[in-house]
């Protein structure tokens, strides 16, 4: 609906589809925690840790079909161009699932990989949001690229905010527990640049809690945290942060409409930008 009314004064048009991307969103959580064993989600209980996998599986799957019944609702004129925007966003987002648990057995992966990989996994499900907004406000296909290349670096600055606060977060407020990506090993921004930096002893030091099959959880948290903090990877990551919000910023500067009609993306901005804080 921000971006639909960045182009529009009658956002109501957007419901439909915005409902219809939240369900989808929220569809692919419930699959995703089956995939992580995740416990907790947005501080309560996920499905699956709750009710168990078949439940979670059976209501991600009737998710997945109201998403596309919602959808259903928007202009007829536009159902298609809209439909296939949906449809890129969806595949993408699971494509970039599978490469995020590939990269679980997988020894060496590159910050470039990795971008790639949170690129589809979260930008692109922001990215189709924003541009099918965009769409029914009556944008052109111009401010529609511009939208999409928006979203997309502010995905990335908002992903990279979730590899620091699954370390450094308050439990309370990030919803999660800390410091499950370090004990499932994930492959995260923070990770891949300290495994870059560190020297050969701290380098053997981290690989050994990687290939530890049994461990304490709080003690391989405490521990990888240390390193991190040794090698200055909290202050890399708020740069790399820093960097994606300004180039979204730089786009939507772009768009060609007056400010006061962008004036939520901005507070969306700026909002984001203290997430990490």
């Amino acid at each position: 609906t921000l971006s639909c009314g960045i182009f529009s004064d009658d956002v109501k048009q957007a419901l439909p589809a915005a409902a219809a991307v939240e369900v989808f969103h929220n569809f692919t959580l419930l699959h995703d925690d089956i995939m992580d064993n995740a416990a907790v989600r947005r501080g309560k209980p996920s499905v699956y840790a709750k009710w168990g996998p078949s439940v979670a599986i059976l209501s991600g799957d009737a998710m997945m079909i109201c998403a596309y019944r919602l959808l259903s609702e928007v202009p007829a004129e536009l159902l298609p161009r809209i439909l296939g925007t949906f449809n890129t966003m969806a595949l993408e987002v699971c494509e970039g699932q599978q490469y995020d648990m590939d990269f679980e057995s997988k020894r060496k992966v590159s910050v470039v990989e990795y971008m790639h990989m949170i690129e589809l996994k979260t930008s692109v499900l922001l990215a189709g949001s924003v541009v099918i907004g965009a769409m029914l406000g009556g944008a052109s296909d111009e401010d529609c690229r511009r939208l999409r290349r928006f979203a997309v670096e502010l995905g990335l600055a908002f992903q990279l905010q979730d590899d620091y606060l699954d370390v450094y977060g308050d439990v309370a407020e990030f919803g999660k527990n800390i410091g499950g990506d370090i004990v499932a090993n994930k492959k995260t921004y923070m990770l891949i640049k300290a495994l870059e930096l560190a020297d050969p002893e701290t380098k053997e030091e981290l690989w050994g809690w990687i290939e530890r099959k049994e461990f304490d959880h709080e003690e391989k948290i405490k521990a990888v945290t240390r390193i991190y903090d040794r090698l200055g990877i909290k202050e890399i990551v708020f740069a790399a942060i820093d960097k994606y919000l300004k180039m979204s910023r730089d786009i939507l500067d772009k768009i060609d409409v007056p400010k006061e009609r962008k004036i939520d993306f901005y507070e969306t901005l700026d909002a984001i930008g203290n997430r990490k804080k």
